[in-house]
């Protein structure tokens, strides 16, 4: 790979340092470094150019940051097939696999193709307002129904593959893809589902029952969310990026994407190594 575009979180108090670092490990290793954000400002090579162009050129992005930083470069790619490696900037990083201390290794790799990728499954999330397709948006992560404007709970009807699966009242909703179920779908009891597993992951945000659990389904069946009762404002959230707000009668229609993205890792990567090492997994001490 000769040509990288560069989508970085600049707030990051690092993130100057590293990037001159970047510019100084690609120089080495013959690659040419675009950016279309506030990246340019610290790179002496970097011209900076609008986000189609920057796109049109680059052969991987790299997303210096953290995983929302690689959330916004996955929705910047629209679908293109562009692969993305993260370096890690900040404390959590579970997708931006690559520590920061490893970027000139990294920029070595991928001169010389020496990495490995996976495609990750994504999720369409179709949003209906009195039988009307309103907004549809795509979700490398989760999509997330609750909060809004009070702590009063709502009431959701789900139903799978056409089937009525539940009718809940609990503060919201989350349905992750098996990227995001590491996210916030796990925070609140979910399941860690591989991120090669052909599934979609339900989970109850605080539901008002004793006996509510996570459901994972395939992800070839389509899940229908209704809001039939709330006496409130609703908000949804895509990936922790995009929102709308939600009303009594709106309906949220999900279903595996057309787009995937591909994620690339060093060849030493290890999703288990990730999973001890960011998240404490740990089994029972012997």
């Amino acid at each position: 790979m000769k040509r990288i575009a560069i989508i970085a979180n600049c707030d990051k108090p690092d993130a100057p340092s590293v990037l001159r670092r970047l510019e100084a490990g690609a120089k080495k290793v013959g690659i040419e470094l675009l950016t279309c954000d506030a990246a340019s400002n610290f790179l002496s090579c970097g011209k900076e150019l609008d986000c189609e162009s920057m796109l049109g050129r680059a052969e991987a992005v790299i997303a210096l940051g953290g995983d929302g930083t690689l959330l916004r470069a996955a929705k910047m790619l629209n679908g293109a097939d562009i692969p993305i490696l993260g370096i890690n900037l900040g404390n959590l990083g579970f997708m931006t696999s690559v520590p920061e201390d490893k970027l000139e290794q990294t920029l070595k790799a991928l001169s010389r193709d020496e990495f490995t990728s996976t495609y990750r499954t994504m999720l369409e999330c179709q949003v209906e307002v009195e039988g009307e397709v309103e907004e549809v948006f795509h979700a490398l992560n989760d999509v997330v129904i609750g909060w809004g404007e009070s702590s009063r709970i709502i009431t959701l009807d789900v139903s799978v593959r056409g089937e009525n699966v539940i009718t809940s009242m609990c503060d919201g909703l989350i349905v992750s893809t098996p990227t995001g179920s590491t996210g916030h779908s796990m925070s609140a009891g979910g399941p860690i589902i591989h991120p090669e597993t052909a599934a979609f992951a339900i989970n109850m945000i605080c539901p008002h029952t004793l006996s509510n659990r996570p459901l994972v389904v395939p992800d070839s069946c389509p899940i229908e969310i209704g809001v039939s009762s709330a006496s409130k404002s609703v908000l949804l959230a895509v990936d922790g990026q995009d929102c709308q707000r939600l009303n009594q009668g709106d309906m949220i229609r999900i279903r595996k994407s057309e787009r995937t993205l591909n994620l690339l890792h060093l060849p030493e990567y290890s999703y288990f190594e990730i999973l001890k090492h960011k998240l404490h997994w740990r089994g029972s001490v012997m």
